[in-house]
């Protein structure tokens, strides 16, 4: 597991900071994003998404892209930390106590989603994501702006084992820059997470 990576089932692992101030250019994300629909198209893979922070723009980065609608199910945009319960399912005292913008927070609504979006004619292939986070420019409470959760629900992993079993990992980041500057970084983090975990699934198909 890298350093930044927080497993569903032991969130207060630890995680480090990743101090960026300049956003990704639009081209960047377009052939990221290009490359996870092919991935996606080519294996059979489906993508959810539920956003917090990034309101939409995860779901754009998908659907600027042609052929999108072959593999991109949709995006819950759940800003309001009552929504995230209501629609998500996420648990009410984690978000009590807590708040929003923890990793089990984030690791509940990518897995939520996937199951939200999920047809009996593609159940067990969709991957699901999310953000959630404070994008500034003040702080919220004792979380600073720039403090953002990502997760990212596979439902296969690449265990070594025959069995291949769902797997959510929550990613811990802390940006800096403007408040659409970290917007733009959450999609680009979420991105490349997403290509890395697609890599992963696929290795397990071979």
């Amino acid at each position: 597991m890298k350093n930044n990576e927080i497993e569903q089932s032991n969130p207060e692992a630890s995680s480090h900071d990743q101090a960026n101030t300049v956003a990704p250019s639009q081209r960047q994300r377009d052939e990221l994003a290009t490359h996870i629909i092919t991935m996606c198209r080519t294996h059979g893979f489906y993508l959810a998404a539920a956003e917090s922070l990034t309101g939409g723009l995860l779901a754009d980065a998908f659907v600027r892209i042609p052929g999108a609608s072959d593999v991109f199910l949709g995006s819950a945009v759940t800003y309001d930390i009552a929504a995230k319960a209501s629609i998500l399912h996420v648990d009410e005292y984690i978000l009590d106590t807590a708040g929003a913008v923890d990793p089990r927070v984030a690791a509940q609504m990518a897995q939520s989603t996937a199951h939200l979006y999920e047809r009996d004619d593609i159940r067990g292939r969709v991957f699901g994501l999310s953000t959630t986070g404070v994008a500034g420019p003040g702080s919220d409470g004792d979380k600073p702006a720039g403090m953002v959760y990502v997760g990212i629900y596979s439902p296969l992993n690449d265990a070594e084992s025959e069995a291949a079993s769902a797997h959510t990992v929550s990613y811990r980041l802390q940006l800096g820059g403007s408040r659409e500057c970290v917007r733009l970084q959450t999609v680009q983090h979420v991105l490349t997470y997403l290509e890395q975990a697609l890599e992963s699934a696929t290795r397990r198909l071979q």
